[in-house]
C-alpha cells in the first residue's frame, strides 16, 4: 500500500515592495494629469515657456538682463540651470518653442504637451522624496501619506493646471527633510543648500536649518564642533559658488539679486494670500469707512488690493504702512519659539514639524506671498500627519482650507467642477483613510486593555463641521449670490470674503503648531 502524501500548503504570495505600489499612485495621478493637459493655463504657462526661450538662446551672462517679454527671470540660478536643460529637450521637439521672438505667446500642441509633460516628470523628485520618508513605516501609514502627497489636490491645481513646478521642489525639500530624520545632518544640508538655489523663497526655513544643524551637527566640543562647523559651511558655500559663481564671474550679481528680490510688489499678492495681512487690510478700510463718515479727510489709496500687483508701497489710508524689514521681523519672532526649542531639543524626529511650522510664519507674515506658498506648509504636515489623532484633525481641516483658498486660480467656468470634485474626493478620501488608521489602532487598545468604555475614533468636532459648513457657505454666496444680487458691481467682495474666512483657517493651524511646539 502505497504511503500517502500530504500535499504541500501553497506558497503565501510574496509581498509587494512599496517602491512598487508607490509607482502605482504616481501612474493613477499621471493619468489624471494628463487628462487635464488641454485644460486652464495661467501666464505662468507663457512665463515658463519664455524662460526655456531665455535660456536656451542667450548666453549665461544676458539671463537675468533680458527683457523681450514681461516674464523676465527672476528665480536662483539651479532653476534657470533646469530650464537650460528642458530647452535641448523643447529645441529637438518644435524649436520656436524656445525661439526669443518668435516663441512669445506660442501656444501650439507642442508647447502645450512638452511643458504639462516635463511637470509630470519633474514629479518623479517628489515620489522619492516621499519614498525616502516613508520608507519605514507600516503599509497602512505609508500608503495614507502617498494619498495625500502625491494625489494632493493642491499640486493638481498649482502644477498641472495653473502651472508650476512645485511638485519637484517640494520632492528637494522631502528629500533633506528624510536625510535630517535619518540622522545625517550634512546631507541635509547639502540637499537644502541645492534647493535654495531653486527657489529663494524657501529661505524661511533656513533659520531652522542653521540653528538645528549647529546643535545637532556642529556643537560637539570646540575642536571637533569648529571642524564640524567648517565642513558644513564649505559644502554650503560650495553649492552656492556652483549656483551663483558664473554670475560673479560676468559680475552680474546685483542683477541677479534685484530679479530675485522685487520688494516693489507691495505687501499682498493680487489673489490675497489667506494670511495676517488680510485682517490688517480689512481693519484700514473699516477704520477709513468709519473715519471718513465722522467727518475726518480720509484721503483713499491710490493703490488696488485687488487689481493685480499692488504697487511701490502698501497703500493704508490710516493704519501704518508695512515694509519688508517689519514682516521679516515679525515672521522671526513667529519662529523664535521654534528655533528655541531646535536648540535646547535637536531631535531628527522633530525637525519635519519645526520646517513645515517655519514655512506656516512666512505665509502668514511675510512679505508679498502667493496663496500658492501653502503648499510648502501643508505637503511636509502630510508627513506627520498620520502620527496622531490630534495630528490628522489638524491636518484635516488645514489641507481642506487651503485647497479651497487656491480655487481663485482657477477663474475660468469650465475649470469650476473640476476644483470642486478634486477637493470633494481629497476630503473623502482624507476622511476614509484616517477613520480607518485610527478605527483600526483604538480597536487594538480596546483589545489589549479590555475596558469597554468607548473611545472616539476621527472625528472632527463640532467646531471643525461648522468651520467646514462656513467654507460651503462662503463658496455658495460668492459663486452663485452675489452675481444674483449685484451683478458685476463690487467684484472684491467675493474674494475678499473668501480670503478672510481661509486666513482664520490658516491661523488656527498656526496658533495649533505653536502650542505643539510649546508643549512638546
Amino acid at each position: 500500500m502505497e504511503a500517502q502524501t500530504t500535499p504541500k500548503p501553497p506558497k503565501p504570495p510574496k509581498p509587494s515592495k512599496p517602491i512598487t505600489e508607490l509607482w502605482w499612485f504616481f501612474a493613477a495621478a499621471a493619468c489624471v494629469k494628463l487628462l487635464l493637459i488641454p485644460a486652464y493655463k495661467s501666464t505662468d504657462f507663457e512665463v515658463h515657456r519664455h524662460w526655456l526661450a531665455i535660456t536656451h538662446s542667450l548666453p549665461l551672462s544676458q539671463w537675468y538682463f533680458d527683457e523681450t517679454s514681461p516674464w523676465t527671470l527672476d528665480y536662483p540660478p539651479f532653476f534657470a540651470y533646469f530650464e537650460r536643460l528642458l530647452s535641448i529637450f523643447a529645441n529637438l521637439i518644435d524649436p520656436q518653442i524656445v525661439h526669443l521672438q518668435k516663441g512669445l505667446d506660442y501656444s501650439s500642441n507642442t508647447v502645450l504637451y512638452f511643458q504639462r509633460i516635463s511637470v509630470i516628470f519633474s514629479d518623479l523628485c517628489l515620489l522619492h522624496g516621499v519614498y525616502r520618508l516613508t520608507g519605514k513605516l507600516d503599509s497602512t501609514r505609508q500608503k495614507l501619506i502617498w494619498v495625500l502627497v502625491v494625489w494632493s489636490p493642491m499640486l493638481v491645481i498649482v502644477d498641472h493646471l495653473h502651472f508650476q513646478y512645485n511638485g519637484f521642489l517640494l520632492g528637494i525639500l522631502l528629500i533633506s527633510l528624510s536625510y535630517l530624520e535619518e540622522g545625517r545632518d550634512l546631507m541635509g544640508g547639502l540637499v537644502f543648500a541645492v534647493l535654495l538655489c531653486f527657489k529663494h523663497l524657501f529661505a524661511v526655513a533656513a533659520p531652522v536649518y542653521f540653528v538645528y544643524l549647529l546643535r545637532h551637527y556642529c556643537w560637539k566640543g570646540f575642536v571637533r564642533g569648529f571642524w564640524r562647523l567648517f565642513i558644513l559651511g564649505a559644502i554650503v558655500v560650495a553649492v552656492f559658488a556652483l549656483a551663483y559663481g558664473p554670475f560673479v564671474y560676468h559680475g552680474q550679481m546685483q542683477q541677479v539679486i534685484h530679479r530675485m528680490f522685487p520688494f516693489g510688489r507691495g505687501l499682498c499678492h493680487a489673489y490675497w494670500a489667506p494670511n495676517f495681512w488680510v485682517f490688517y487690510i480689512i481693519l484700514d478700510k473699516v477704520l477709513a469707512f468709519l473715519l471718513g463718515r465722522l467727518g475726518f479727510n480720509i484721503q483713499a489709496p491710490a493703490a488696488s488690493f485687488t487689481g493685480g500687483i499692488v504697487g511701490d508701497l502698501s497703500p493704508f489710508a490710516v493704519l501704518p504702512q508695512i515694509t519688508p524689514v517689519t514682516t521679516f521681523i515679525l515672521v522671526l519672532l513667529a519662529l523664535s519659539p521654534c528655533l528655541i526649542k531646535a536648540w535646547r531639543h535637536p531631535r531628527p524626529v522633530r525637525i519635519t514639524r519645526w520646517v513645515a511650522y517655519a514655512y506656516t510664519c512666512g505665509f502668514l507674515f511675510g512679505w508679498h506671498v502667493h496663496e500658492k506658498a501653502a503648499l510648502h506648509f501643508v505637503i511636509p504636515l502630510a508627513i506627520v500627519a498620520v502620527q496622531s489623532l490630534d495630528d490628522s484633525r489638524h491636518y484635516f481641516l488645514l489641507s481642506t482650507v487651503s485647497c479651497y483658498s487656491l480655487f481663485p486660480l482657477l477663474f475660468e467656468a469650465q475649470e469650476y467642477p473640476i476644483k470642486v470634485l478634486l477637493l470633494l474626493l481629497h476630503s473623502m478620501l482624507m476622511w476614509l483613510g484616517f477613520s480607518a488608521q485610527f478605527t483600526k489602532r483604538i480597536s487594538l487598545e480596546l483589545e489589549k486593555s479590555e475596558k469597554k468604555k468607548d473611545k472616539e475614533g476621527f472625528v472632527i468636532g463640532w467646531v471643525g463641521w461648522g468651520y467646514l459648513v462656513g467654507i460651503l457657505l462662503v463658496e455658495i454666496s460668492g459663486q452663485f449670490l452675489h452675481p444674483i444680487i449685484f451683478g458685476d458691481k463690487l467684484p472684491f467682495i467675493p474674494l475678499m470674503l473668501s480670503s478672510t474666512y481661509c486666513a482664520l483657517g490658516t491661523m488656527y493651524s498656526f496658533i495649533w503648531q505653536l502650542k505643539w511646539i510649546l508643549d512638546s
